[in-house]
């Protein structure tokens, strides 16, 4: 078994549509709310639809089954990933959508500098040129 469906390319880009989604229907909804509510709604939703996921797929793992490094790591994943959206939020309230979701992605570019000096991940040097291409992509449509 395997095909598309199994390479990380179609699930990265999926990802992808999905952010672009999130970017822009959360512009929509953020308009006249709190932005730190706003947040904690999606997360509500967020939740529902993940334990619904886990149910009808079986996916269930005891907490006991866990080691005590994973759980760790996926506590500070999730304290970070609340801090982002809680700051992502924010900016696309005072934002334009197609000024925040850019800078938003610079965290590429963090991801590769932390991932080569923490996880000893390599990129080539076309690769790295991509990074920074990024990184200039994302000041460029930044600026007023």
């Amino acid at each position: 078994m395997g095909g598309i469906t199994s390479t990380w390319q179609l699930w990265a880009v999926l990802a992808a549509v999905f952010a672009a989604l999130t970017a822009i229907f959360a512009k929509i909804g953020v308009s006249g709310i709190n932005s730190n509510y706003a947040t904690f709604l999606r997360t509500v939703v967020v939740v529902v639809a993940l334990g619904a996921l886990i149910r009808a797929t079986g996916e269930y793992q005891p907490l006991s089954s866990l080691s005590g490094r994973t759980l760790t790591f996926l506590v500070l994943s999730g304290l970070a990933t609340g801090a982002s959206w809680l700051c992502y939020f924010k900016a696309l309230q005072i934002g334009q959508a197609a000024q925040v979701a850019p800078v938003d992605k610079l965290s590429v570019v963090m991801v590769a500098v932390l991932g080569a000096t923490f996880l000893g991940e390599t990129l080539s040097l076309t690769a790295w040129a991509g990074v920074g291409l990024i990184a200039l992509g994302a000041v460029l449509v930044a600026l007023p």
